[in-house]
């Protein structure tokens, strides 16, 4: 019996590591600025654990870049609005979002100005979107 007990805890100790190293931290998003970047939606991604936002964005050098934008898991975005068919590819859309520190097109998500101009945030309590 204590062999079974041993085998189960270790067990659930493995399982709650794994979880826990799987999901990845924001220390790459710089939270103490914002971006404001226009364009137009190349695919939203409606899904789990993240919905992601990809925005084709002119550079001001002739060409664009594609804009990454990590968002909210869709039961947070329906509180504050979204639906899977609010943006489609094809939209011009505004998208504030937090930059990652590396100078990569995009970040994390804040809100969306749509086409009508509707503004549909990330469902996040405002703390969680400001610096620490």
């Amino acid at each position: 019996m204590k062999n079974i007990l041993l085998a189960a805890s270790v067990a659930l100790a493995v399982c709650i590591a794994t979880s826990g190293y799987a999901h990845h931290s924001a220390a790459g998003v710089d939270r103490t600025k914002t971006v404001t970047v226009a364009g137009t939606v190349k695919s939203f991604k409606w899904g789990n654990p993240h919905s992601w936002l990809e925005v084709d964005v002119p550079n001001g050098k002739g060409g664009s870049d594609i804009w990454n934008f990590e968002m909210n898991p869709p039961a947070y975005l329906v509180r504050n609005g979204w639906k899977s068919t609010s943006v489609k590819a094809g939209d011009q859309i505004k998208v504030v979002g937090r930059p990652f520190q590396n100078g990569a097109p995009g970040g994390i998500f804040v809100s969306v100005t749509l086409p009508n101009g509707q503004v549909l945030g990330s469902g996040q309590q405002p703390s969680a979107l400001t610096a620490p």
